[in-house]
């Protein structure tokens, strides 16, 4: 997969909604009737963070679920990416970029979010051919001016920021011509998930879904 299809498939993958809930799953028991509560609620795109042992089993389940597009965030290493694709990510997102990561993506034709941070990260691949990005971690970096900032002499570069987005902040982002949506953990709070309240989370799943870019 070139960095260039690579990146087209990542659009489309950002455009299927405002926000891609950013998750971090610590039993794989939960992850189906979670992603049903995100894909009810209009988040289809689903981002299982590789920070658990749970993490591959998550993905693993919410890929049977019909209606999803779940990827594998924190990529940090080939082996990383090829878990992820083995246990059925179609897409990942990694919190930078290396070469050794993105070409494993490359190879294994596994769409990337590559994360930058600065107008240098963000230049070195766009050279590479990635057009779009992650912009992380979002608020620590400078947060809406600072990407307003960096748009202004890199326009050809979307992002997806990440990182210290809410709900609040959230339109702020999306508001800005170079933001495609936003990732966040809002939509799935820990407390939520534990007690099951899957109707609670379809509810911030709509809330954050209804929010115009």
């Amino acid at each position: 997969m070139t960095p260039q299809t690579a990146s087209d498939l990542s659009r489309k993958i950002c455009l299927l909604a405002p926000v891609i809930p950013v998750l971090v799953i610590d039993d794989a028991g939960t992850a189906a009737a979670l992603a049903r509560a995100l894909i009810r609620g209009g988040l289809p795109a689903l981002e299982v963070t590789l920070r658990t042992p749970a993490a591959l089993e998550a993905i693993r389940e919410m890929a049977r679920v019909p209606g999803g597009a779940v990827g594998a965030g924190t990529l940090l290493t080939p082996a990383d990416v090829e878990a992820a694709k083995a246990a059925g990510a179609t897409f990942g997102v990694s919190p930078g970029a290396t070469d050794r990561v993105l070409d494993a993506c490359e190879a294994n034709d596994l769409p990337l979010l590559p994360g930058a941070a600065t107008s240098s990260e963000v230049m070195r691949l766009l050279e590479r051919g990635y057009t779009v990005q992650k912009f992380f971690p979002a608020e620590a970096n400078g947060g809406v001016p600072a990407l307003r900032a960096i748009g202004a002499p890199i326009p050809q570069v979307k992002f997806c920021p990440t990182g210290g987005v809410s709900l609040k902040n959230a339109p702020d982002y999306l508001a800005l011509g170079n933001t495609l949506c936003v990732g966040g953990s809002w939509v799935a709070p820990a407390h939520l998930v534990t007690a099951g309240d899957w109707d609670a989370i379809t509810a911030l799943a709509a809330e954050a879904a209804a929010l115009p870019r």
